[in-house]
This record gives C-alpha cells, structure tokens and sequence, in this order.
C-alpha cells in the first residue's frame, strides 16, 4: 500500500481521486444536479483511469503484453457490461445494441489511432507483433459478419421473419462464443510463440508487485464502472446544456468516457513504446465486445430479460462496424506504425463522430437512456 499512496502523493493527476466520493455523495444529494454529475464523474474517471494504466503494465511486466492486454481490455469492459445489464433487465434492447456498437467502432478507430498517433509523435517508428494484431482483426470480422446475418434475415418479407431471427441469434450467439474461446486458447496457449511482443526499450520504472497490482485493478474497475453509471445518468441533460445531439453522445461521448481507463493504458503503453500492449487493449476489447459480451447478452435476455434480444443491427451501424474493422486491418497488416497512422486512423473516427453530430433528433426521448437509443434510430432514418 505504501507504493500505492507514493504514486497518487507524486502524480499531481491522481489527487483528482478526491472527486470520487464527491460525485457519489452530489449523485445522492442532489441527483437531479445532471450538468453537476457530468461534469463530476469526468473528473472521477481521469485519475482512476490512470491508476488502472499503472496496474495495468505492472501485470503485463510478469504476464507479457499480451496476457496483460487481455486483462486490461477484460476489466475495462465490464463497465460496458454493466450498463448492458441494467438496459437488458429493463427491456431496453436498442439501448444495449447502441452501447455495444458504439464500444466496438470508438475503440477500433479512436484508441487505436491515438494509441499510432502518441506513440508516433515521441518514436519515429515503432513495431508490433503483427500476427496478433492481424487475429485480433480477424476475430472481429468475424463478429461482423455474425452481425449481419440478422440483419440480412431481417429483409425477408416473411411472418416468420421474427421467429427466424431469434433462433439464429440464439445460435450465432454461441457460435461467436465458441470463437472467441477458441481464439484464446490459440493465442495464450498452443501457439502463444507466434504472439510474442516485440521488442521494446527498458524503462527504468518498477512495476508494482503483482497482488498490489491485480487489487487494483479489482477496486478501480468497479469504481469506474460506478461512476460511469452515474455518467450515464447525467449525460442525456448535460447534453443539452453543451449543445450536443443524442446521437453524437451515445456513440462518442459515452463510450470514450466508458473506455478511458482502457485509453489510459493504452495510450501510456504506446508512449513507452510498448505498442503491442496498445494494440492487444484496443483490438481485444473490440473482439471481446463484439464475440463474447454481445452473444452473453443474448443468451442473459432468455433469463433476466422481459423477452429474447436478437442481434439484429441498423444497417447503419453494420456499415460504421465493418468499416472500422476493415481499417484496422488495413494499417496493422504491415506490424510497423508512425505518427501518420494514426492520423488516417482517426480521420475515419472523426469522419463517424462529424456525422453523428449533425444528425438531428427526430425523436422523443422516453427515458435516461434515451440519449443512446436515439443514435441508432437517427442512423436507420438516414
């Protein structure tokens, strides 16, 4: 624990923490407060974000960068898995599908091209394993093509259209799970030579030790998954007061504030010229999302939702996923990266997010989550 408190007495960011208990005792006090919140739980999850980027290498200094990667995409998405639980119990199943998408493409483009772009500015150049990055893609065109059969069943002028997309859900669903388990078991086990890390320069930093280390990462990930309840909460009202649109907040807004303390660690990791731990977070939490906490959401709606939820997506939001999977294997095929990569990385996020925010709300909103639902209604109307 004493290295833990020298941390946060060094880092000028981590005295931040201070906002944690603030938001929660304001969420309590005044609950209607929803530009306060916003405004609280941001400050709340920069410095959490950064203790989960220490803990985070310090894991990957023992395990390899691509255990650690893996870790870190695992914890950083049970936020995202949290809000999907309490949307799914609701019924809300528009809800969930735009909290998925909109996880998927920001860290497909946003984290992985900042994470190019950061890691460029300080390196001239830098390498990765590319057999791990091109798998991760892969996995992840996998999963978009599981997406799309839905949608393409969907077209069917047929009564039983609806029957046919539940049974074809409930069985992509174990299909993609089936993937992802298997593309761990090649990765971590059989043939866990191929993913090696490339090489990259000591730093003169001491890792944490491995139990101070997975503590924190236990602790921190259920604080920010708290406070990002209570972002969620807050950011529909907020919204309006910053001029956003609801389609804007729900595919930007909400799922960079749901994976910055991925972003920390990924960013932190390219800097430090650790570009393999950078690309295992972004392109694993993307797979993870879109093989394994999607289909588990489907499987969990026959148990604790109102009625079955289908994978059938907008074809708007099929277009942005295949898109950003199709770039990123495009700029990883090659296992090198400079500053510019990331550039043309995030040009197409910015391409997305400038669409989302011109895109008028049509719609009324019903409930808290309605900031999210709108953005995929906005894009089937379009």
């Amino acid at each position: 624990m004493s290295l833990l408190w020298k941390e946060i007495r060094e880092n000028p960011m981590l005295w931040l923490l201070a906002a944690v208990p603030v938001v929660f005792v304001a969420a309590s006090v005044a609950p209607e407060a929803h530009t306060v919140l916003f405004m609280l739980s941001v400050l709340a999850v920069i410095p959490l974000a950064g203790l989960l980027s220490h803990a985070t290498e310090s894991v990957a200094a023992k395990t390899g960068d691509a255990a650690g990667g893996l870790l870190n995409a695992t914890l950083g998405n049970l936020t995202e898995l949290v809000i999907a639980l309490t949307a799914l119990r609701a019924g809300q199943y528009t809800l969930v599908k735009s909290s998925v998408a909109g996880a998927i493409v920001t860290n497909t483009l946003f984290m992985l091209g900042a994470s190019f772009l950061l890691g460029g500015l300080k390196h001239h150049s830098q390498e990765f394993n590319r057999a791990n990055a091109r798998l991760q893609a892969g996995l992840l065109f996998l999963a978009t093509i599981g997406l799309l059969m839905p949608s393409a069943v969907a077209s069917m002028d047929s009564t039983s259209a609806t029957e046919v997309i539940n049974k074809l859900s409930l069985g992509l669903a174990i299909l993609l799970i089936v993937g992802y388990a298997l593309g761990l078991l090649f990765t971590l086990k059989t043939h866990r030579e191929f993913f090696a890390a490339a090489e990259h320069a000591e730093t003169d930093e001491t890792p944490w030790p491995i139990g101070l280390a997975l503590t924190t990462l236990a602790g921190v990930t259920i604080l920010v998954a708290l406070v990002s309840e209570i972002f969620v909460e807050s950011v529909q009202e907020a919204a309006k007061v910053f001029g956003m649109t609801p389609a804007f907040v729900g595919f930007i807004v909400v799922a960079l504030v749901g994976g910055a303390a991925e972003m920390a660690s990924a960013f932190s990791g390219a800097r430090k010229n650790r570009l393999d731990l950078s690309v295992g977070i972004a392109l694993g939490s993307a797979s993870q999302i879109a093989l394994f906490v999607a289909p588990v959401l489907v499987l969990l709606s026959y148990a604790i939702g109102p009625t079955p939820m289908d994978m059938q997506f907008s074809p708007g939001v099929i277009v942005m996923v295949l898109l950003a999977t199709m770039t990123a294997m495009f700029v990883t095929n090659s296992g090198r990266s400079a500053w510019f990569v990331g550039i043309l990385v995030l040009m197409v996020y910015m391409i997305f997010a400038t669409t989302l925010y011109v895109l008028p709300d049509r719609g009324h909103e019903a409930d808290r989550g309605a900031a999210r639902t709108s953005a995929l209604a906005s894009i089937v109307r379009h």
